[in-house]
């Protein structure tokens, strides 16, 4: 009898496949979304216009049979465009709920950053507890419920920094990058054979058995010696002569719970150093705030949590 584990490998290989059809290249990128959205966290990717992060989440969607919402964040978006409000409907003579687009199963946030602190706001309690508050009652929103949001780091005029408390609610943080000289040329190779047609992806599972996949992620066992790694981590991070704010006990939850999704894809039901070491960056980096006069020295998190990893002793792998 095929073991839960060993479905939820197979489908996330299937998955892989569907969206490398259409996303060219970024094969380790993907599979850090992937292992975000399996252990249930939300992923920011900071980066260049133009460099395909619209067509990966909508990928992704896709082939997991998730609803998608996209929304472009601006200056004027207020927080009931997103989360909904509450109207008169003079037939009923009663107030009723109107769902804002915050009420799918992936929500792309496009450039977050563009509006203000008080519409981001509104992202908090979603993405924390699955969840909105309007007008004193509470909606539960469908799950899984996974926010994909991208980050312009080139303009300044007219953006809002992502404050720490937003900044925490996000597992994971990447940079795509420019492809290759060799994948560019393959990109548009697929364009000229595909013409005008869409790229089709299809699905895969749904999001009953994206639950389920979740729910296989907690057969993977940590060993208290990996645990002890994790958490001497995010102590370093508030330790360090650098760093202004450390990482958060959320960041290591976090951490830990994506460490046990990249072991499952990796055929193991064990944690082993290697998982953290990998994920540490993305997971972390973002969420320490560094002194004041580091941005003069171009000094990132990034930097911070890559001399930590260097440093700290790394435990024994064990199965036990």
């Amino acid at each position: 009898m095929t073991s839960p584990m060993d479905v939820t490998i197979k489908r996330t290989d299937a998955v892989l496949r569907e969206v490398g059809r259409v996303v060219v290249g970024k094969r380790d990128e993907l599979q850090l979304i992937m292992i975000a959205v399996l252990s249930g966290g939300h992923i920011l990717i900071e980066d260049l216009p133009g460099l395909g992060k619209t067509l990966i989440a909508r990928s992704f969607a896709s082939a997991l049979g998730l609803g998608f919402t996209r929304v472009q964040f601006t200056p004027d978006l207020l927080p009931a465009d997103l989360i909904g409000s509450t109207i008169y409907d003079m037939h009923s003579g009663r107030f009723s709920f109107r769902r804002g687009p915050v009420f799918t199963n992936m929500l792309l946030a496009d450039e977050v950053n563009r509006t203000p602190p008080k519409t981001q706001a509104a992202l908090l309690e979603a993405m924390a507890e699955g969840q909105v508050s309007i007008d004193g009652e509470t909606f539960p929103l469908p799950q899984p419920f996974v926010v994909f949001a991208t980050d312009n780091p080139i303009e300044y005029e007219g953006t809002y920094p992502l404050p720490e408390a937003q900044l925490d609610r996000f597992a994971m943080q990447l940079r795509l990058g420019y492809l290759s000289e060799t994948d560019e040329m393959n990109m548009i190779r697929r364009r000229l054979e595909r013409g005008s047609q869409p790229a089709q992806i299809a699905q895969v599972v749904d999001a009953e058995g994206l639950l389920e996949m979740r729910q296989s992620v907690e057969y993977v066992t940590v060993h208290p010696d990996v645990v002890g790694y994790v958490v001497s981590l995010a102590a370093a991070t508030r330790g360090h002569p650098q760093v202004e704010v450390g990482a958060s006990p959320r960041a290591e939850l976090d951490l830990v719970q994506m460490a046990r999704a990249r072991a499952l894809l990796n055929g193991r039901d064990f944690v082993v150093p290697e998982d953290v070491k990998a994920l540490a960056v993305p997971a972390m980096a973002h969420r320490i705030t560094l002194r004041p006069e580091m941005w003069v020295r171009r000094i990132r998190g990034e930097d911070v949590i890559a001399e930590l990893l260097r440093r700290l002793p790394v435990p024994r792998a064990t199965t036990s």
